[in-house]
């Protein structure tokens, strides 16, 4: 992969207190009444999402356990890892939501919640070159591993029993930059967290993982050891909530879901087509955006899923264009002509928009989107058989990660015949919807959010997709 793939990452970029002047001990909590948490600036804690809004595991969990102690919260980033815990211990904030893992060292030192993810700590390589099988063999390697981290640490152990290993501690907030290097072929290895690589595989389908190092890691919230005691027992009463409730595991889902839906062949593919083909459709899924709302790179990753960006692909059952869409659905979306791409596109944005539109008010994003994707492919009806049998086995059907549990069984018959519509396919509507995260997790790190010419008027006004009647509503957030 060319450098030029640096250049167009996202920047993650940090909007909240730098830390400058943070050495000082903060307030009590019940004094302040303002919860104060140092952070990193990465895809796996907290991050500027694609509406502009931030996002990421521990922004999503902070602000939940704040809203919990009633309190306001402020994050506060560190630019790098190593930086983090120091600053705990002088007291600058009243824990640390960092992607910590709990290595005996830091359990020495802190206090910790109870663990919210798993990790392993994993040797990557670039598949240009050959894998290796096991740790001597990286021994003249150019290895790079973030300063700081548990897979620093990890390595010094390694080279216990291989003196001659050698690599080189970069100060960084994450991996991320580091995995771009060694897609780059700048470096031979990198040895990083196994959720953080999950995550960068989606965009540089040329990495993959050698083999795992060390034990199992869990990764908590960090404590000072002489803090506030009642916190980390809120904390602790916290995370045995959202475990038992679900909210966990949709959470995980949310962030990790997707990750390990698509193989190399099929992101090389879906990259280079977005080189070849997709400029000459951009302009037509921004149009989109501005007449329903939704992200036009969503709108794009549907399009990719459905047709590969191909205006005449037909089914064999007759679904038609690059959005493809049935025959009855283009009726209902007024489309005269399903393989001219233009009228695909805004004709699959309306009906992807009147989907969401559909479902329940009560359900959130991002789960409201990825339940409408799945309709789009398997239809409402069988959408909403899944919805019920979720609620038969006692789980969320407002929740995407338990609605993509239950979706397969529609093709069988115990479950199915209880159902009013019958067998479907649902393993091809998780399948679809994974993709689709996947595909449009690529093009938020790609592509350029589209700025309507208008915003106040599109977030104002969008095209009942049934009667072509303009309507006022709020613009969805993903």
């Amino acid at each position: 992969m060319r450098k030029s793939v640096l250049a167009t990452l996202i920047v993650l970029m940090p909007s909240c207190d730098p830390g400058s002047l943070l050495d000082r001990p903060v307030a009590p909590l019940s004094v302040s009444h303002e919860l104060v948490v140092l952070t990193r600036n990465s895809p796996t804690t907290r991050y500027v999402g694609a509406d502009g809004n931030h996002a990421g595991m521990e922004q999503d969990l902070v602000s939940l356990f704040a809203r919990d102690l009633g309190v306001t919260v402020r994050f506060v980033e560190r630019n790098k890892i190593s930086q983090i815990l120091p600053a705990l211990d002088d007291h600058a904030a009243h824990l640390a939501a960092a992607g910590l893992g709990q290595t005996p060292e830091r359990r020495a030192s802190f206090n910790f919640a109870p663990p919210y993810l798993s990790v392993r700590k994993v040797v990557v390589y670039n598949q240009d070159h050959g894998r290796p099988r096991v740790m001597a063999d990286l021994v003249g390697k150019r290895i790079e591993v973030v300063a700081g981290s548990s897979s620093a640490r990890q390595l010094q152990i390694e080279a216990r029993q291989i003196p001659k290993l050698k690599w080189v501690e970069v100060a960084a907030e994450d991996s991320d930059a580091l995995l771009a290097r060694l897609a780059d072929n700048e470096l031979d290895v990198v040895v990083a967290d196994s959720n953080s690589v999950d995550l960068a595989r989606t965009y540089f389908p040329n990495l993959a993982v050698a083999f795992p190092i060390g034990t199992v890691e869990t990764v908590a919230w960090a404590f000072p050891r002489d803090g506030d005691a009642s916190l980390l027992a809120r904390a602790q009463v916290f995370f045995k909530r959202i475990e038992n409730d679900g909210t966990l595991k949709n959470l995980v889902d949310r962030y990790y879901g997707h990750t390990r839906n698509l193989d190399q062949t099929d992101i090389m593919a879906f990259l280079e087509r977005r080189t070849r083909v997709l400029p000459r459709f951009r302009n037509a899924f921004r149009d989109a955006q501005e007449l329903c709302g939704l992200d036009w790179r969503l709108l794009a990753a549907l399009g990719f899923q459905e047709s590969h960006w191909n205006p005449y692909a037909t089914s064999p059952t007759g679904v038609r264009g690059l959005m493809m869409l049935t025959e009855a659905t283009a009726d209902r979306m007024k489309v005269s002509d399903r393989l001219d791409p233009r009228e695909s596109i805004l004709a699959g944005a309306r009906y992807l928009q009147s989907l969401r539109e559909t479902l329940p008010e009560r359900i959130a994003e991002p789960d409201r989107t990825w339940l409408a994707l799945a309709a789009y492919n398997v239809g409402l009806g069988h959408l909403e058989d899944a919805r019920i049998l979720a609620q038969r086995k006692g789980l969320n059907p407002d929740s995407w990660a338990d609605v993509k549990s239950v979706l397969p069984l529609l093709a069988q018959s115990p479950h199915y015949g209880n159902l009013k519509y019958g067998f479907a396919r649902g393993h091809e509507a998780v399948t679809l919807t994974e993709n689709n995260r996947n595909y449009y997790a690529i093009l938020v790190r790609f592509e350029d959010v589209h700025a309507p010419l208008f915003p106040s008027l599109t977030a104002m006004f969008r095209l009942d997709p049934g009667r072509q009647k303009l309507k006022v509503e709020s613009v969805p957030t993903i």
